[in-house]
């Protein structure tokens, strides 16, 4: 991205796992500066769990340490089972997760040899989905003798969850309920806050065509919206407080997008008390035809 924008100043708002494709938010330029605000979102992810067998990753590029017939698992126990890991859930992530411990990756300590155990941090769920169920048998089963291949369960799944958490541990702790271990074969990352997978665009796409979104158009996405007056917009442009807003709610953490009558981002305010005050003031931009200036939804792989 820093090659194809022409600028060093590039960063992101979470990457995906090795397996996983889909949506990564990425700012250029002054837009890096609403990442802070794009990381906390909730992400939305289309995936399959497949029930039968536990691997050292949780996901399907790991080793398999265990498989289990699914032969007795119904759908009515499988929807009652991802029912228990809606809503506010405490989750332990993977072992293989990019989590540092000691200042060294979890992934990378596993990778060593080491076993590693991290401490279980809280996550919501907010809806987890089920999109379809098969049953089947792994192809080791002859037409005559399916009894001499494995069993499995395949769910696809939309999940919408909080960040920072593990679709990986979500298909291990469902198949560790069940009996018979899981494990993530497919996913993808269809949202990440209100950046969705329809406006994102290849790294092939590009490279045709830069076509990034307007770091105006950014904000009022992720964030309440402040219409200013001239007055006020002058005033924000040299950092000045001016009178909060009618609801007086916007926080530092969870700031108002404040827009010029033309409709320019001036700032992002936080209201304290009688007044509101910026804490992140976007300059004019004499440069702003001729340089990227904005929000690439995303990146899709």
């Amino acid at each position: 991205m820093r090659r194809l924008a022409g600028t060093r100043k590039v960063g992101h708002a979470g990457t995906l796992d090795p397996m996983a494709t889909g949506v990564l938010v990425v700012g250029v330029n002054k837009a890096t500066r609403l990442l802070t605000y794009i990381v906390g979102t909730s992400k939305t992810y289309e995936a399959t769990i497949r029930l039968g067998a536990t691997t050292i990753t949780d996901d399907a590029e790991g080793e398999v340490t265990a498989t289990t017939p699914t032969d007795a698992i119904s759908d009515a126990a499988i929807e009652a089972g991802i029912a228990k890991l809606r809503g506010p859930i405490s989750q332990v992530p993977s072992s293989v997760s990019a989590i540092k411990v000691n200042g060294e990756r979890a992934y990378a300590r596993v990778r060593s040899g080491e076993e590693v155990k991290l401490a279980a941090r809280p996550v919501t769920i907010h809806s987890f989905d089920v999109l379809d169920i098969r049953h089947g048998v792994t192809a080791e089963a002859s037409a005559d003798a399916m009894d001499d291949g494995v069993t499995y369960v395949d769910i696809d799944v939309s999940v919408r969850c909080s960040s920072g958490t593990y679709i990986r541990a979500l298909a291990r702790d469902l198949g560790a309920d069940l009996g018979v271990g899981g494990h993530l074969t497919a996913l993808r990352r269809s949202a990440v806050g209100p950046y969705t997978l329809d406006r994102a665009r290849t790294l092939e796409q590009l490279a045709e065509n830069l076509e990034i979104l307007d770091i105006a158009d950014a904000a009022r996405a992720l964030m309440p919206v402040r219409e200013l007056t001239a007055a006020e917009a002058n005033e924000l442009s040299f950092g000045r407080r001016i009178p909060a807003s009618p609801e007086g709610l916007h926080t530092s953490d969870d700031p108002a997008a404040a827009f010029a009558p033309d409709g320019t981002l001036v700032a992002l305010l936080a209201d304290a008390g009688k007044y509101a005050k910026p804490v992140l003031v976007f300059p004019p931009d004499p440069a702003a035809k001729a340089e990227p200036k904005a929000v690439a939804e995303g990146t899709e792989s």
